[in-house]
């Protein structure tokens, strides 16, 4: 069995290690495009307290793309890959609100009861908060989560990506075209090549809408422009943790003394891969409302991914039903490197055959 892989982000790279891995042949063909997502991704794995836990879909799959990374990385290191950067370091949800804290509290400790893997659950005064991430503001308090995790994205494709040659994967950078016969893919047409293949997943991030156009599919997909500000900091950074306010930014540290901050979501965005003013305004002054002790540090670089997002928080997964050989890691939104590992197992293990960790129903267009 061939399979062809359209798309060399997280979900593309993790179904064709997956795939190779269980034996079988796969081609990744990858345009390379400015502004792939993952590049710019934060790599916050924390789904437990998300605006977003009501809606089941989305929740199973965070948790279980949460809870799957420890597996994940024993077997990119069996591959000679164990320079990912995943680290727990846990998680502040921070606030001056009593209120807010309580009711996160709650909630933490109800999915505990069905997901251990959250770990310690502990209120810490604004000075406590501090002592874990010193640049935070004076009056935040903290509601401190355990399991939570963080993860270069950079690092991680490239962990998967040389994992998977290890297990025979070709990689072909250029531009795709679905090849077709009445309602069924039989490959893909780039750099003058014609590849064939049994099955080809379409996972090319914010550009998926074009790579499907000769089929005549229209995801409810478009690029969300995202920008992300890194900085470095003069102090040992590697165990700071996520810091999570009210609003959808973020804070969170590395090593060797890098703080990322972010993020914006342009919605509308189209293409636009531009670093603009107001986009670095936005980060700046969300990033110092809530740690303004980063104030005087340098910032040494500003990202621009552009997410492939669309009106659901979770992915479009699996088989397409009147399209044979055409299966989808599409839509991860802002949360790819939580979803996207995950994602791309369960598409490989539907492709294979083979039982799933998961039910991809209600993941199917």
């Amino acid at each position: 069995m061939h399979i062809i892989v359209v798309g060399g982000g997280i979900a593309g790279a993790s179904t064709a290690y997956h795939l190779a891995r269980s034996g079988a042949k796969v081609t990744i063909v990858d345009s390379k495009a400015k502004g792939q997502a993952t590049a710019a991704g934060a790599g916050i794995i924390s789904p437990w307290l998300s605006k977003r836990v009501r809606i089941k879909p989305y929740f199973n799959l965070a948790k279980a793309g949460a809870i799957y990374y420890p597996e994940l990385l024993e077997m990119l290191k069996e591959d000679g890959q164990d320079n990912v950067s995943y680290k727990q370091v846990g998680a502040l949800y921070v606030s001056a609100s009593k209120k807010r804290l309580d009711e996160l509290e709650k909630l933490a400790y109800k999915q505990r009861v069905e997901t251990p893997e959250i770990g310690e659950i502990k209120r810490l005064s604004a000075e406590e908060a501090r002592v874990k991430f010193p640049p935070l503001r004076e009056d935040m308090t903290a509601l401190f989560l355990e399991g939570a995790a963080r993860v270069d994205g950079r690092q991680l494709l490239q962990a998967l990506l040389k994992a998977g040659e290890k297990h025979g994967v070709r990689y072909v950078q250029g531009d795709a075209t679905l090849l077709h016969k009445e309602n069924k893919v039989t490959g893909v047409h780039v750099n003058e090549e014609t590849i064939e293949a049994d099955t080809v997943v379409a996972a090319a991030g914010a550009w998926i809408n074009k790579l499907l156009e000769p089929v005549n599919i229209k995801l409810p997909v478009e690029p969300q422009k995202g920008q992300i500000m890194h900085m470095h900091v003069d102090a040992d950074t590697s165990n700071w943790p996520v810091i999570l306010p009210k609003s959808s930014h973020y804070l969170l540290g590395f090593d060797d003394g890098k703080v990322v901050a972010g993020a914006t979501r342009e919605v509308g965005s189209g293409y636009d891969t531009k670093q603009t003013a107001a986009g670095m305004q936005e980060v700046l002054r969300e990033a110092l409302k809530v740690a303004p002790g980063l104030a005087d540090e340098e910032v040494t670089e500003f990202r621009i991914g552009l997410r492939p997002a669309g009106p659901n928080p979770y992915p479009i997964l699996g088989p397409v039903k009147d399209v044979a050989g055409l299966h989808l890691a599409a839509g991860f939104g802002p949360a790819g490197l939580n979803l996207a590992p995950f994602s791309g197992k369960l598409v490989a293990e539907v492709i294979l055959g083979q039982t799933q960790d998961l039910d991809i129903t209600p993941y199917l267009l």
